[in-house]
């Protein structure tokens, strides 16, 4: 099964948005949603500060700032019929 993991900070317009987005395709799709508040690291912080919400798929970045839900579901369609 896939991961979906979704990098955020509190207070984040952005993220909340990126988060209902993925919610939505789990419906659709099957995966785990795994979320990590990058305030918890100094290293995730520094990593990803600019960049959130960060988007991440079996450990792959495929999104940041604006999250597009399509795009997502298009990567998920990939993964799933590369198997």
């Amino acid at each position: 099964m896939h991961k979906i993991t979704l990098y955020t900070r509190q207070r984040c317009p952005l993220c909340e948005k990126a988060k209902t987005s993925i919610l939505e395709l789990q419906e659709e799709w099957k995966f785990h949603y795994e979320e990590t508040d990058i305030e918890t690291s100094d290293e995730l912080t520094e990593l990803y500060g600019l960049m959130i919400p960060v988007v991440h798929l079996d450990g792959v970045e495929v999104g940041f700032g604006y999250v597009d839900k399509m795009d997502i579901c298009n990567r998920l369609r990939e993964k799933n019929s590369s198997k």
